[in-house]
Protein backbone atom coordinates (compact mmCIF):
# COMPACT_ATOMS: atom_id res chain seq x y z
CA UNK A 1 0.00 0.00 0.00
CA UNK A 2 2.85 2.40 0.83
CA UNK A 3 4.62 1.58 -2.36
CA UNK A 4 1.47 2.51 -4.37
CA UNK A 5 1.23 5.89 -2.66
CA UNK A 6 4.99 6.82 -2.96
CA UNK A 7 5.36 5.98 -6.60
CA UNK A 8 2.88 8.64 -7.94
CA UNK A 9 4.59 11.22 -5.68
CA UNK A 10 8.00 10.60 -7.16
CA UNK A 11 6.58 10.80 -10.66
CA UNK A 12 4.95 14.13 -9.90
CA UNK A 13 8.18 15.48 -8.41
CA UNK A 14 10.18 14.44 -11.46
CA UNK A 15 7.66 16.07 -13.80
CA UNK A 16 7.80 19.32 -11.87
CA UNK A 17 11.58 19.29 -11.90
CA UNK A 18 11.63 18.71 -15.64
CA UNK A 19 9.10 21.47 -16.17
CA UNK A 20 11.15 24.01 -14.16
CA UNK A 21 14.27 23.12 -16.11
CA UNK A 22 12.45 23.41 -19.40
CA UNK A 23 11.07 26.82 -18.46
CA UNK A 24 14.49 28.01 -17.33
CA UNK A 25 16.15 26.84 -20.54
CA UNK A 26 13.43 28.51 -22.59
CA UNK A 27 13.89 31.79 -20.73
CA UNK A 28 17.69 31.59 -21.21
CA UNK A 29 17.27 30.93 -24.91
CA UNK A 30 14.93 33.91 -25.23
CA UNK A 31 17.40 36.14 -23.33
CA UNK A 32 20.29 35.07 -25.51
CA UNK A 33 18.26 35.55 -28.64
CA UNK A 34 17.00 39.05 -27.90
CA UNK A 35 20.01 40.58 -26.02
CA UNK A 36 21.91 43.53 -27.62
CA UNK A 37 25.66 43.34 -28.22
CA UNK A 38 27.67 46.20 -26.58
CA UNK A 39 28.78 48.93 -28.96
CA UNK A 40 32.48 48.96 -29.78
CA UNK A 41 34.26 52.32 -29.20
CA UNK A 42 37.74 52.87 -30.65
CA UNK A 43 40.17 54.46 -28.18
CA UNK A 44 41.88 57.53 -29.78
CA UNK A 45 45.32 58.77 -28.67
CA UNK A 46 45.63 62.56 -28.12
CA UNK A 47 47.84 64.55 -30.51
CA UNK A 48 51.32 65.41 -29.15
CA UNK A 49 51.56 68.60 -27.15
CA UNK A 50 54.26 70.93 -28.50
CA UNK A 51 55.60 74.33 -27.51
CA UNK A 52 55.81 76.87 -30.30
CA UNK A 53 56.93 80.41 -30.88
CA UNK A 54 56.17 82.78 -33.75
CA UNK A 55 58.91 84.03 -36.04
CA UNK A 56 59.09 87.49 -37.51
CA UNK A 57 61.37 88.90 -40.21
CA UNK A 58 63.30 92.09 -39.50
CA UNK A 59 66.51 93.88 -40.40
CA UNK A 60 69.13 92.31 -38.13
CA UNK A 61 72.65 93.64 -37.62
CA UNK A 62 75.29 90.96 -37.41
CA UNK A 63 77.89 91.07 -34.64
CA UNK A 64 81.13 89.11 -34.79
CA UNK A 65 82.21 87.71 -31.44
CA UNK A 66 85.78 87.00 -30.41
CA UNK A 67 88.13 86.87 -27.45
CA UNK A 68 91.52 88.39 -26.76
CA UNK A 69 93.94 89.83 -24.21
CA UNK A 70 94.36 93.53 -23.51
CA UNK A 71 97.83 94.90 -24.27
CA UNK A 72 99.26 98.44 -24.35
CA UNK A 73 99.35 100.25 -27.66
CA UNK A 74 102.59 102.02 -26.66
CA UNK A 75 105.36 100.41 -24.61
CA UNK A 76 108.46 102.34 -23.56
CA UNK A 77 111.63 101.64 -21.64
CA UNK A 78 112.86 104.64 -19.64
CA UNK A 79 116.59 104.72 -20.39
CA UNK A 80 118.98 107.63 -19.60
CA UNK A 81 121.11 109.17 -22.33
CA UNK A 82 123.64 110.59 -19.84
CA UNK A 83 125.32 109.12 -16.79
CA UNK A 84 125.28 110.41 -13.25
CA UNK A 85 123.83 110.12 -9.77
CA UNK A 86 120.05 110.18 -9.34
CA UNK A 87 119.00 113.17 -7.23
CA UNK A 88 115.22 113.02 -7.80
CA UNK A 89 112.68 110.22 -8.38
CA UNK A 90 108.99 110.85 -9.04
CA UNK A 91 106.75 109.61 -6.24
CA UNK A 92 104.67 107.61 -8.77
CA UNK A 93 107.69 105.85 -10.26
CA UNK A 94 106.54 102.43 -9.06
CA UNK A 95 104.54 99.56 -10.45
CA UNK A 96 101.00 100.79 -11.05
CA UNK A 97 101.84 104.47 -10.75
CA UNK A 98 100.54 106.93 -13.32
CA UNK A 99 102.74 109.88 -14.37
CA UNK A 100 101.29 112.70 -16.51
CA UNK A 101 102.98 113.86 -19.69
CA UNK A 102 106.04 116.15 -19.44
CA UNK A 103 106.38 115.69 -15.66
CA UNK A 104 109.88 115.08 -14.36
CA UNK A 105 110.32 111.37 -13.72
CA UNK A 106 114.02 111.16 -12.82
CA UNK A 107 116.60 113.89 -12.30
CA UNK A 108 120.31 113.13 -12.72
CA UNK A 109 122.80 115.36 -10.91
CA UNK A 110 123.21 118.23 -13.39
CA UNK A 111 126.27 119.99 -11.91
CA UNK A 112 128.87 118.34 -14.15
CA UNK A 113 126.76 119.15 -17.20
CA UNK A 114 126.21 122.73 -16.06
CA UNK A 115 129.96 123.17 -15.85
CA UNK A 116 130.32 121.71 -19.31
CA UNK A 117 127.80 124.26 -20.60
CA UNK A 118 129.76 127.09 -18.99
CA UNK A 119 132.97 125.84 -20.57
CA UNK A 120 131.29 125.61 -23.95
CA UNK A 121 129.90 129.12 -23.56
CA UNK A 122 133.42 130.38 -22.79
CA UNK A 123 134.74 128.61 -25.87
CA UNK A 124 132.05 130.27 -27.98
CA UNK A 125 132.92 133.66 -26.57
CA UNK A 126 136.60 133.10 -27.23
CA UNK A 127 135.91 131.99 -30.80
CA UNK A 128 133.69 135.00 -31.33
CA UNK A 129 136.46 137.34 -30.14
CA UNK A 130 138.95 135.70 -32.50
CA UNK A 131 136.54 136.07 -35.42
CA UNK A 132 135.90 139.71 -34.56
CA UNK A 133 139.67 140.31 -34.34
CA UNK A 134 140.35 138.69 -37.68
CA UNK A 135 137.51 140.61 -39.26
CA UNK A 136 138.87 143.91 -37.90
CA UNK A 137 142.41 143.14 -39.03
CA UNK A 138 141.11 142.22 -42.46
CA UNK A 139 139.39 145.61 -42.67
CA UNK A 140 142.66 147.39 -41.73
CA UNK A 141 144.58 145.35 -44.31
CA UNK A 142 142.10 146.32 -47.05
CA UNK A 143 142.41 150.04 -46.23
CA UNK A 144 146.19 149.84 -46.29
CA UNK A 145 146.12 148.01 -49.62
CA UNK A 146 143.83 150.60 -51.14
CA UNK A 147 146.15 153.36 -49.96
CA UNK A 148 149.21 151.69 -51.46
CA UNK A 149 147.59 150.17 -54.54
CA UNK A 150 144.49 152.10 -55.40
CA UNK A 151 141.94 150.58 -57.73
CA UNK A 152 143.61 147.12 -57.65
CA UNK A 153 142.93 143.83 -55.91
CA UNK A 154 145.58 141.81 -54.06
CA UNK A 155 146.84 138.72 -55.84
CA UNK A 156 146.72 136.56 -52.69
CA UNK A 157 143.75 136.13 -50.25
CA UNK A 158 146.27 136.12 -47.42
CA UNK A 159 146.73 139.87 -47.86
CA UNK A 160 143.16 140.49 -46.70
CA UNK A 161 143.32 137.62 -44.11
CA UNK A 162 140.46 135.71 -45.73
CA UNK A 163 141.76 132.23 -44.67
CA UNK A 164 142.18 133.46 -41.10
CA UNK A 165 138.59 134.73 -41.09
CA UNK A 166 137.25 131.43 -42.44
CA UNK A 167 139.24 129.56 -39.80
CA UNK A 168 137.94 131.81 -37.03
CA UNK A 169 134.37 131.42 -38.31
CA UNK A 170 134.75 127.58 -38.37
CA UNK A 171 136.16 127.64 -34.85
CA UNK A 172 133.15 129.67 -33.74
CA UNK A 173 130.72 127.22 -35.35
CA UNK A 174 132.51 124.31 -33.68
CA UNK A 175 132.31 126.05 -30.32
CA UNK A 176 128.60 126.69 -30.82
CA UNK A 177 128.06 123.02 -31.67
CA UNK A 178 129.90 121.97 -28.53
CA UNK A 179 127.75 124.39 -26.56
CA UNK A 180 124.60 122.89 -28.08
CA UNK A 181 125.84 119.41 -27.21
CA UNK A 182 126.57 120.45 -23.64
CA UNK A 183 123.14 122.05 -23.32
CA UNK A 184 121.54 118.90 -24.74
CA UNK A 185 123.36 116.73 -22.21
CA UNK A 186 122.22 119.07 -19.45
CA UNK A 187 118.65 118.88 -20.72
CA UNK A 188 118.86 115.09 -20.74
CA UNK A 189 119.62 115.02 -17.03
CA UNK A 190 115.88 115.54 -16.62
CA UNK A 191 113.93 112.50 -17.84
CA UNK A 192 110.26 112.87 -18.83
CA UNK A 193 107.85 111.50 -21.42
CA UNK A 194 105.60 113.36 -23.87
CA UNK A 195 102.47 111.33 -22.95
CA UNK A 196 100.75 109.97 -19.87
CA UNK A 197 102.15 106.60 -18.78
CA UNK A 198 101.37 103.73 -16.45
CA UNK A 199 104.51 102.39 -14.78
CA UNK A 200 104.85 98.63 -15.16
CA UNK A 201 108.18 98.18 -13.33
CA UNK A 202 111.14 100.21 -12.05
CA UNK A 203 114.76 99.52 -11.06
CA UNK A 204 116.07 102.91 -9.90
CA UNK A 205 116.45 104.46 -6.45
CA UNK A 206 117.42 107.88 -5.16
CA UNK A 207 121.21 108.28 -4.94
CA UNK A 208 121.92 105.46 -7.39
CA UNK A 209 124.55 106.02 -10.07
CA UNK A 210 123.19 105.16 -13.48
CA UNK A 211 124.96 104.75 -16.78
CA UNK A 212 124.04 105.51 -20.34
CA UNK A 213 121.62 102.89 -21.73
CA UNK A 214 120.72 101.43 -18.33
CA UNK A 215 116.98 100.65 -18.12
CA UNK A 216 115.36 102.52 -15.25
CA UNK A 217 111.70 101.59 -15.71
CA UNK A 218 109.14 100.12 -18.07
CA UNK A 219 105.95 102.05 -18.85
CA UNK A 220 102.78 101.88 -20.95
CA UNK A 221 101.05 104.73 -22.71
CA UNK A 222 97.51 105.07 -21.34
CA UNK A 223 95.88 107.01 -24.18
CA UNK A 224 94.75 103.72 -25.74
CA UNK A 225 95.06 99.95 -25.28
CA UNK A 226 94.75 97.28 -27.95
CA UNK A 227 93.18 93.82 -28.10
CA UNK A 228 94.28 91.27 -30.67
CA UNK A 229 91.27 89.10 -31.51
CA UNK A 230 91.80 85.99 -33.69
CA UNK A 231 88.90 85.49 -36.11
CA UNK A 232 88.12 83.02 -38.85
CA UNK A 233 88.42 84.46 -42.32
CA UNK A 234 84.67 83.95 -42.94
CA UNK A 235 83.96 86.32 -40.05
CA UNK A 236 85.75 89.09 -41.93
CA UNK A 237 82.97 89.04 -44.54
CA UNK A 238 80.59 90.65 -42.03
CA UNK A 239 82.53 93.88 -41.48
CA UNK A 240 85.14 95.99 -43.26
CA UNK A 241 88.30 95.27 -41.32
CA UNK A 242 90.26 97.90 -43.26
CA UNK A 243 87.75 100.69 -42.65
CA UNK A 244 89.57 101.79 -39.50
CA UNK A 245 92.91 102.17 -41.29
CA UNK A 246 93.79 105.86 -41.59
CA UNK A 247 95.97 105.35 -44.66
CA UNK A 248 93.36 103.31 -46.53
CA UNK A 249 90.48 105.51 -45.40
CA UNK A 250 92.21 108.58 -46.83
CA UNK A 251 92.36 106.88 -50.22
CA UNK A 252 88.81 105.53 -50.21
CA UNK A 253 87.08 108.45 -48.53
CA UNK A 254 85.86 106.30 -45.62
CA UNK A 255 85.91 107.97 -42.23
CA UNK A 256 83.54 105.81 -40.14
CA UNK A 257 85.20 103.24 -37.93
CA UNK A 258 83.87 99.77 -37.27
CA UNK A 259 82.74 99.93 -33.67
CA UNK A 260 83.27 97.23 -31.08
CA UNK A 261 82.24 96.55 -27.51
CA UNK A 262 84.63 95.02 -24.98
CA UNK A 263 83.29 92.94 -22.06
CA UNK A 264 85.37 92.01 -19.04
CA UNK A 265 84.67 90.71 -15.54
CA UNK A 266 86.13 92.72 -12.70
CA UNK A 267 85.37 92.46 -8.98
CA UNK A 268 82.53 90.02 -9.64
CA UNK A 269 80.76 92.24 -12.17
CA UNK A 270 80.78 92.55 -15.94
CA UNK A 271 81.84 95.91 -17.33
CA UNK A 272 81.77 97.26 -20.87
CA UNK A 273 84.13 99.53 -22.81
CA UNK A 274 83.70 100.85 -26.34
CA UNK A 275 86.36 100.70 -29.02
CA UNK A 276 86.86 100.30 -32.75
CA UNK A 277 88.62 98.09 -35.25
CA UNK A 278 91.93 99.57 -36.40
CA UNK A 279 93.64 96.91 -38.53
CA UNK A 280 94.73 93.31 -38.89
CA UNK A 281 98.20 92.12 -38.00
CA UNK A 282 98.84 91.59 -41.68
CA UNK A 283 99.22 87.83 -41.53
CA UNK A 284 97.34 84.58 -41.01
CA UNK A 285 98.32 82.40 -38.06
CA UNK A 286 100.04 79.35 -39.62
CA UNK A 287 98.76 76.97 -36.94
CA UNK A 288 95.16 78.03 -36.32
CA UNK A 289 94.59 79.66 -39.73
CA UNK A 290 92.96 82.55 -37.88
CA UNK A 291 93.27 86.22 -38.82
CA UNK A 292 94.19 88.47 -35.86
CA UNK A 293 92.14 91.68 -35.84
CA UNK A 294 93.26 94.57 -33.62
CA UNK A 295 90.68 96.46 -31.53
CA UNK A 296 91.64 99.81 -30.01
CA UNK A 297 90.04 101.04 -26.77
CA UNK A 298 90.61 104.76 -26.07
CA UNK A 299 91.04 106.02 -22.50
CA UNK A 300 90.96 102.53 -20.97
CA UNK A 301 91.83 103.79 -17.47
CA UNK A 302 89.05 106.38 -17.37
CA UNK A 303 86.88 105.75 -14.30
CA UNK A 304 84.65 108.82 -14.61
CA UNK A 305 81.63 106.68 -15.58
CA UNK A 306 81.88 104.52 -12.49
CA UNK A 307 83.53 101.53 -14.14
CA UNK A 308 86.97 100.18 -13.20
CA UNK A 309 90.03 100.67 -15.41
CA UNK A 310 90.67 98.19 -18.21
CA UNK A 311 94.10 96.84 -17.30
CA UNK A 312 96.69 95.19 -19.56
CA UNK A 313 96.59 91.41 -19.42
CA UNK A 314 92.82 91.19 -18.92
CA UNK A 315 91.06 88.49 -20.97
CA UNK A 316 88.01 90.02 -22.62
CA UNK A 317 85.14 89.25 -24.98
CA UNK A 318 84.79 91.51 -27.99
CA UNK A 319 81.63 92.13 -30.04
CA UNK A 320 82.27 93.78 -33.40
CA UNK A 321 79.39 95.54 -35.15
CA UNK A 322 78.92 94.04 -38.60
CA UNK A 323 76.69 94.32 -41.63
CA UNK A 324 72.88 94.25 -41.50
CA UNK A 325 70.87 91.35 -42.89
CA UNK A 326 67.70 92.73 -44.41
CA UNK A 327 64.40 90.93 -43.83
CA UNK A 328 66.09 88.14 -41.84
CA UNK A 329 64.58 85.73 -39.33
CA UNK A 330 66.38 84.68 -36.13
CA UNK A 331 65.62 80.99 -35.52
CA UNK A 332 66.58 79.55 -32.10
CA UNK A 333 69.46 77.10 -32.40
CA UNK A 334 67.70 74.50 -30.25
CA UNK A 335 64.85 74.47 -32.79
CA UNK A 336 67.15 73.33 -35.60
CA UNK A 337 66.73 69.59 -36.29
CA UNK A 338 69.38 67.57 -38.10
CA UNK A 339 70.82 69.29 -41.14
CA UNK A 340 69.16 72.72 -40.88
CA UNK A 341 65.60 71.31 -40.63
CA UNK A 342 62.86 72.90 -38.56
CA UNK A 343 59.32 71.88 -37.59
CA UNK A 344 56.70 74.38 -38.63
CA UNK A 345 53.07 74.29 -37.46
CA UNK A 346 50.27 75.27 -39.82
CA UNK A 347 46.57 74.71 -39.00
CA UNK A 348 47.44 72.25 -36.24
CA UNK A 349 49.72 70.10 -38.40
CA UNK A 350 53.48 69.74 -38.22
CA UNK A 351 55.60 70.15 -41.34
CA UNK A 352 59.34 69.41 -41.67
CA UNK A 353 61.06 72.26 -43.57
CA UNK A 354 64.70 72.67 -44.60
CA UNK A 355 66.25 76.12 -44.11
CA UNK A 356 68.90 78.00 -46.04
CA UNK A 357 70.91 79.35 -43.09
CA UNK A 358 73.00 82.42 -43.84
CA UNK A 359 74.79 82.68 -40.49
CA UNK A 360 74.65 81.14 -37.02
CA UNK A 361 75.79 82.03 -33.54
CA UNK A 362 75.47 80.33 -30.19
CA UNK A 363 71.77 81.23 -29.85
CA UNK A 364 70.29 81.77 -33.29
CA UNK A 365 70.46 80.74 -36.92
CA UNK A 366 69.72 83.58 -39.33
CA UNK A 367 67.58 82.89 -42.39
CA UNK A 368 66.67 85.24 -45.23
CA UNK A 369 64.51 82.87 -47.31
CA UNK A 370 62.56 79.61 -47.04
CA UNK A 371 60.22 80.60 -44.20
CA UNK A 372 56.63 81.74 -44.85
CA UNK A 373 55.47 85.05 -43.44
CA UNK A 374 54.36 84.71 -39.81
CA UNK A 375 55.65 81.13 -39.48
CA UNK A 376 55.28 79.32 -36.17
CA UNK A 377 58.11 77.02 -35.17
CA UNK A 378 58.17 74.09 -32.74
CA UNK A 379 60.75 74.58 -29.99
CA UNK A 380 60.05 71.46 -27.88
CA UNK A 381 61.34 67.94 -28.59
CA UNK A 382 59.31 64.98 -29.91
CA UNK A 383 60.16 61.29 -29.86
CA UNK A 384 58.75 60.55 -33.30
CA UNK A 385 57.89 63.00 -36.06
CA UNK A 386 55.88 62.42 -39.22
CA UNK A 387 55.44 65.17 -41.76
CA UNK A 388 51.82 66.33 -41.61
CA UNK A 389 51.06 64.87 -38.18
CA UNK A 390 48.51 66.60 -35.96
CA UNK A 391 49.84 68.43 -32.90
CA UNK A 392 48.43 70.45 -30.05
CA UNK A 393 49.92 73.82 -29.21
CA UNK A 394 51.12 74.41 -25.68
CA UNK A 395 51.56 78.15 -25.98
CA UNK A 396 51.32 80.34 -29.03
CA UNK A 397 52.14 83.58 -27.22
CA UNK A 398 55.83 82.99 -26.51
CA UNK A 399 57.77 86.20 -27.30
CA UNK A 400 59.44 86.05 -30.69
CA UNK A 401 63.19 85.77 -30.99
CA UNK A 402 64.83 89.15 -31.44
CA UNK A 403 68.38 87.85 -31.60
CA UNK A 404 69.66 91.25 -30.50
CA UNK A 405 72.60 92.23 -28.34
CA UNK A 406 73.07 95.92 -27.61
CA UNK A 407 76.32 97.40 -28.89
CA UNK A 408 77.30 101.00 -29.54
CA UNK A 409 75.64 101.00 -32.96
CA UNK A 410 72.88 98.49 -32.07
CA UNK A 411 72.61 95.03 -33.56
CA UNK A 412 72.36 91.31 -33.18
CA UNK A 413 75.06 89.16 -31.69
CA UNK A 414 76.31 86.63 -34.14
CA UNK A 415 79.26 84.43 -34.83
CA UNK A 416 79.60 82.07 -37.73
Amino acid sequence: MKERVGRPYRITQAVLTFFVLAVGIAILMLFLKFRKSPERAEQSLPAPLVQVRPLKAADVQMVVEGYGTVSPKVRVEIIPEVAGKVVFVHSELKAGGIIPAHEQIVQIDPRDYELAVRQAEAAVAEAQVRLDTETAEAAVARREWQQLHPETEPSSPLVLREPQIRQARATLESAKAQLATAELHLERTTISLPFDVLIASETVDLGQYIGIGQALASAFGIDAFEIEVPLEDRDLAWFNVFQGSTALASNTGQTDRVRARVHADFAGQEHVWTGHVTRTTGQVDPLSRMVPVVIEVPRPLDISEGKPPLLPGAFVKVLIAGKTLENAVAVPRDAIRGQNNVWLVNNGRLHVTELDVVRTDREFAYVTSGLPEGATIVTSALDAVVDGMTVRLLDETVPEASGSTAIPTGGTAGEE
